[in-house]
């Protein structure tokens, strides 16, 4: 059962969090680095504690630092906000076997999802109905062409390392 949340934000999203979780009756504790110590997120939870210095490197992305600030107020779920470490599976599995509630996906949803190609084959395996495309390890040309006449053109070519639109590529 949760009783006290962490919001392991900043700013506006900490202030989101903080406000719900508030709503839904539960205690909350903010995160800061020193940078922000005035910040109106840290004013507006119940609890804040000083994560780091003001590099978001040295603070908010410091798993260890977060969940020191969970054991030292009692937090025993943290909701990640967004951007930091909200798609970072490894983070969500060290807060898993800290106790933690992590307020987001598993870590398992989170590794497959955050891989472009694995997300789509685990979609197409779950019967999800998707886009055609070409998913195949064999990337040479003869290989791209043929894929490429099959489906049909034009194409978006997308890299699956790609993100935020980086990668797209449009195929007459």
């Amino acid at each position: 059962m949760l009783k006290k949340i962490l919001s392991a934000n900043r700013g506006e999203i900490a202030c989101r969090v903080i406000r719900t979780a508030r709503k839904l009756g539960y205690r909350t504790v903010a995160v800061f680095s020193e940078a922000d110590a005035q910040a109106p997120h840290v004013a507006l939870a119940d609890e804040a504690v000083c994560i780091g210095p003001a590099a978001a490197a040295e603070s908010y992305l410091k798993v260890d630092a977060l969940l020191a600030a969970c054991r030292q107020t009692g937090a025993n779920a943290l909701h990640p906000g967004y951007g930091f470490l909200s798609e970072n599976a490894d983070f969500a599995q060290a807060c898993a076997d800290a106790g933690v509630v992590f307020i987001g996906p598993s870590p398992n949803a989170i590794r497959v999802m955050g891989d472009k190609a694995g997300a789509k084959r685990a979609m197409i395996e779950a019967g999800v109905p998707c886009a055609p495309g070409y998913l195949g390890d064999k990337q040479d040309d003869a290989t791209l062409i043929a894929q490429a006449e099959r489906l049909g053109y034009p194409l978006l070519v997308k890299a699956v390392s790609g993100g935020g639109g980086r990668g797209m590529r449009l195929v007459n």
